[in-house]
């Protein structure tokens, strides 16, 4: 019995710092030592923006001002904002802008993001897709930057990069911390390669490359950038395409978006099968280090401790991970009964990586109880 606990031992010690250190170390060093070039060029191909919005009477008039200031040759560019069941006066705050290129489709009962966004495509003309929220602010320079990228023929959609603002709490400065680590990562992926998601806020695509996708589908920007990489082209990073966004201040406010994403990673896993085979899938092992793993990761910490703490009398090694999981504990109680300590360095890691990990857990098993997503 001991075998096998330290079996599992060493296994789950083993995937926690490969997911979270290992893998991001390798990649770091393909793309430095063996990067990938990508053949931007100076293109003004024709673009559809398209805006799937659901009640965003706060923010439309505003996002349609912030695109007529994109750096992009105005007769080439259409917007087509799609109002999903809008109750708040949307569709009408859309077609007062003013601005000819704006077309408006309003659908009275909810469809779901997939839904509208496969309307949205079939209704439009341009070369590239250009995907945005209503709620995000875009650089100006934004759209040449990503079409720029789509001038090489190996690359098939390219993301823009989310900046996010406003971290006037510990626990946005620990999401912050996190989202830079999570984008200094995907630099890399592309640089070697292919990265695994895109942004949803900001994400350019050939329009040829774009298959309708399953109605009540969660993560547009994993499943698409997912088939493009199958259809042999790149998924590629681009850092000087700008985006912002405000933080959430407290994990309430952030709570049912997040279960809702890592949830939809499951969703993925069952209906998207063909990603879970190295054969049919060309960023497999990226897909599983990347995604797949860190939605195992408190499993495999509970396993860690559980297996830690029974052999810690007889492996010197589990003792000492066992101290190390509890000072990791006792980071997370203090800052979670201290707020102000949060401003720490390690009890901001601590907290924000105790609070991924939970949402991760609530994620499988509020699929597990109900596998009909909400569409929004």
């Amino acid at each position: 019995m001991s075998g096998l606990a330290y079996a599992a031992f060493l296994a789950s010690g083993w995937l926690l710092v490969y997911a979270f250190a290992g893998y991001p170390v390798g990649v770091w060093l393909l793309a430095r030592f063996r990067p990938l070039r990508i053949d931007k060029q100076p293109v003004t191909p024709t673009v559809s923006v398209i805006i799937v919005v659901h009640d965003g009477a706060m923010h439309i008039r505003s996002k349609l001002a912030n695109l007529a200031t994109l750096n992009y040759p105005p007769d080439l560019l259409e917007i087509i904002v799609v109002c999903d069941g809008c109750r708040d006066g949307t569709p009408r705050l859309a077609r007062m802008s003013g601005d000819p290129r704006v077309r408006v489709l309003g659908f009275v009962s909810r469809r779901g993001k997939a839904n509208c966004l496969n309307s949205a495509v079939a209704s439009a003309h341009g070369d590239v897709l250009l995907f945005t929220d209503a709620h995000q602010t875009i650089a100006p320079i934004a759209l040449r930057e990503l079409v720029a990228n789509l001038a090489d023929p190996q690359v098939g959609i390219v993301s823009g990069e989310l900046l996010l603002t406003d971290d006037r709490t510990g626990f946005a400065r620990g999401i912050d911390t996190y989202w830079r680590y999570e984008k200094a990562l995907r630099l890399a992926e592309s640089r070697s390669g292919s990265t695994i998601g895109v942004s949803s806020g900001l994400y350019a695509m050939r329009r040829n490359l774009f298959a309708a996708l399953p109605p009540d589908l969660v993560l547009d920007d994993v499943l698409i950038p997912m088939r493009v990489a199958r259809a042999g082209r790149r998924v590629v990073f681009e850092p000087r395409a700008l985006a912002w966004d405000r933080l959430a201040q407290h994990p309430d406010e952030d709570r049912g978006r997040r279960v809702r994403g890592l949830a939809g990673h499951c969703q993925l896993a069952q209906r998207a099968s063909w990603l879970l085979s190295p054969k049919d899938n060309p960023l497999w092992l990226r897909f599983i280090s990347h995604k797949l793993l860190r939605l195992a990761a408190p499993w495999l910490l509970l396993v860690l401790a559980a297996t830690s703490l029974l052999l810690a009398r007889t492996h010197m090694a589990c003792l000492l991970t066992f101290a190390c999981l509890l000072v990791g504990a006792g980071l997370v109680a203090a800052g979670r009964m201290q707020p102000l300590l949060a401003r720490w360095l390690p009890v901001r890691l601590a907290l924000t990586f105790f609070y991924l990990n939970v949402l991760s857990a609530q994620a499988l098993l509020a699929y597990a109880r109900n596998r009909e997503s909400d569409p929004w």
